[in-house]
């Protein structure tokens, strides 16, 4: 089961280009972590990535960002309109599928721990993290910002770091938390008046009485005011009630919000229901957008190659050999499907079209009964581990459980060797009358169902060592040896026959 966490460090710098895209890049270094954004502002003088990726490669990921950015930012040296502590200003993970928030908790620790071990850098744990009440929210740890840490972190008790030295050093302390998603937003007012910007802020954010999941504060950006806001939880405070709080406060001043700005990235439910509520569409349900109509179509289809790959790339024994071999048949059978469809329609091969029609249509049947064997051989597996961790069955019971589950288990090879050999056979008839510039495709066609025939009967042959049943097991390792030798002699002759047709 294939875990995603966030991450979205901010650093402190966004006028050197060199600097937070060498960061960006030092992130995309490693392997499993997909950066989504990075958002870099000037006169805040502050970079947001945003990146993805198993907990493993999110860890390693923002190590090498919080290393980089400490070697090449000084905070001496630094300024900016947005409150910052560290060049690693903050770095918060947020859970995002398959992983709890207490399981990101220990992984902030850990990265905790070796940062300030490792890398000499003060370390607070924040949000969800924080080890102490009055270090869960942000503001508090970076309260005075750089100037006022370094001359109090060596010498006041509230500033001691959970991690690393308490000493002023030139990169700051860098924040690490775990909290949930958050979005960033910004809205410009049609004035220069910071301190407007600021009464607004006051009134709009949860601290000074206002909105309960929102931060606010007032800044100059670019010669015009601006209102920087985080929201924290955009499902109890929504975007719009932000939004036409904010418009009737620039009101009483006689001012009105110009264009909105958003840093990084936001959930597409935000968008939705701020569209809802402008557009009074209260009964609108969310299939009634195509976008969401076609994602469900798609996930109904199945997982992408891509996530099917990571998950057996993943650290758990499925989907393993046996839902690959089911692939492998699977793709045989597209093929032979595809040299069909390019060999229907075409005068050259008008002599051809039934038998042409009939391998296309045989061919869909075997692609879509390999592509269930996939999760079907995954499904009898963990079955099969079941039965054996049962311990409430008693010797006899459980006995019978691990047969039974282990027929399972050898049934669905044996199924996809048998289907991977049709599918040689379509691959071998095809090669022989189809388009003959799809020759070379026919020919992997035989090859993937080749391999398909040959990793199903190693699944087989191991599950018939475990049967009690040794007739059925010589039944097994007889009609396998069959398929193998039957297909590999097919494939040898669908290779023969592309080659002279193909002109290789």
């Amino acid at each position: 089961m294939q875990q995603l966490v966030e991450c979205v460090p901010n650093f402190s710098d966004g006028r050197n280009p060199e600097v937070y895209n060498g960061i960006a890049n030092v992130i995309r270094s490693v392997s499993g972590v997909n950066v989504l954004d990075v958002s870099a502002d000037p006169d805040h003088n502050r970079t947001v990535i945003t990146f993805v990726g198993s907990p493993t490669a999110a860890e390693e990921a923002a190590f090498r960002a919080i290393a980089l950015a400490a070697k090449r930012i000084n905070l001496d040296e630094h300024e900016g309109e947005h409150p910052r502590i560290g060049a690693t200003d903050v770095c918060p993970f947020i859970p995002i599928k398959n992983i709890t928030s207490q399981e990101c908790v220990a992984l902030a620790q850990r990265l905790g721990r070796r940062v300030g071990e490792e890398l000499g850098i003060a370390v607070y744990l924040y949000g969800d993290a924080a080890t102490r009440p009055n270090r869960k929210k942000l503001s508090a740890i970076r309260k005075g910002q750089y100037e006022l840490w370094k001359e109090e972190v060596a010498t006041n008790p509230e500033r001691q770091p959970d991690y690393g030295p308490a000493e002023a050093k030139p990169w700051g302390a860098t924040v690490i938390g775990v909290r949930p998603f958050l979005i960033a937003y910004n809205l410009y007012l049609n004035s220069n008046n910071t301190a407007v910007a600021n009464r607004i802020a006051r009134a709009v954010r949860f601290s000074s009485g206002g909105l309960r999941f929102v931060q606010a504060k007032g800044f100059l950006v670019e010669g015009q005011a601006q209102v920087s806001m985080n929201l924290t939880n955009f499902e109890k405070t929504p975007l719009y009630r932000v939004q036409e709080m904010i418009k009737r406060e620039a009101a009483q001043y006689g001012l009105s919000v110009t264009k909105a700005e958003l840093v990084g990235l936001i959930p597409q439910k935000a968008l939705m229901e701020t569209a809802k509520w402008y557009l009074q569409l209260d009964e609108m349900q969310d299939e009634q957008v195509l976008e969401y109509r076609l994602a469900d179509n798609e996930s109904e289809a199945g997982p992408s190659l891509a996530d099917f790959v990571t998950s057996v790339a993943d650290d758990t024994p499925t989907p393993g050999g046996g839902s690959v071999a089911a692939l492998a048949g699977s793709l045989g059978a597209a093929l032979a499907q595809m040299v069909a469809g390019l060999t229907l329609g075409r005068q050259k091969y008008a002599n051809v079209q039934t038998a042409a029609e009939g391998i296309k249509t045989q061919a869909e049947a075997l692609r879509q009964q390999l592509m269930a064997a996939i999760t079907e051989d995954a499904a009898a597996f963990e079955a099969l581990m079941a039965a054996f961790r049962n311990k409430e069955l008693d010797k006899e019971a459980k006995t019978a459980a691990i047969e039974a589950a282990t027929v399972g288990a050898g049934e669905v090879p044996r199924h996809v060797a048998r289907l991977s050999r049709d599918v040689a056979q379509l691959a071998q008839d095809i090669a022989a009358i189809g388009n003959v510039n799809a020759a070379t495709d026919a020919a992997v066609a035989a090859l993937m169902a080749n391999a398909a025939v040959q990793a199903a009967a190693l699944n087989v042959r191991v599950n018939a060592v475990g049967l009690n049943d040794q007739d059925l097991a010589a039944q097994w390792r007889s009609e396998v040896e069959a398929l193998q030798v039957e297909t590999a002699a097919l494939t040898e002759q669908t290779l023969v026959t592309a080659a002279e047709r193909g002109g290789y």
